[in-house]
C-alpha cells in the first residue's frame, strides 16, 4: 500500500516528464508544506531558478489560503521584473485544488499567463 507521499512523487515525475520550462516560458514549480508554501520560476534547459517566493516573508496573519494569494501575486511581481509573462505551470503533483489553485489564481491576478 502506497503511502500519500509516494503517490504525490509518482504523479509529479509523470507531470514533469511531459513540462519542462525555458527561458521564455519558465516553469512555475508550486510546492506546499503543512503550514507554508513555496513556488520557484525554473529554467529547466539551464538548471536555474529565476525566482522564488514564499509565505515566510508575508507580513500579518492570514489563512493559508490567503497567504497562498499573496504568494502566487508575488511571484507574478518578480516574473515582471524579469520581463516574463507566460509560464508553464506545475502543480508538483498535488490535486489542482485548495491552494494550489489559489496560488495560481493569485499568479494570473498578477499577469502571469499559463
Amino acid at each position: 500500500m502506497l503511502i500519500k507521499q509516494e503517490k504525490r512523487n509518482r504523479r509529479h515525475k509523470r507531470i514533469r516528464a511531459r513540462i519542462s520550462g525555458t527561458a521564455l516560458r519558465p516553469r512555475l514549480y508550486a510546492f506546499r508544506s503543512g503550514s507554508h508554501i513555496y513556488a520557484q520560476l525554473i529554467d529547466d534547459d539551464k538548471g536555474k531558478t529565476l525566482a522564488c517566493a514564499n509565505d515566510l516573508n508575508i507580513k500579518g496573519k492570514k489563512t493559508k489560503s490567503a497567504a497562498a494569494s499573496d504568494v502566487g501575486k508575488l511571484i507574478a511581481k518578480k516574473a515582471k521584473e524579469l520581463k516574463i509573462e507566460k509560464v508553464v505551470f506545475d502543480r508538483g503533483g498535488y490535486k489542482y485544488h485548495g491552494r494550489i489553485k489559489t496560488l495560481a489564481d493569485g499568479a494570473r491576478e498578477g499577469g502571469l499567463n499559463f
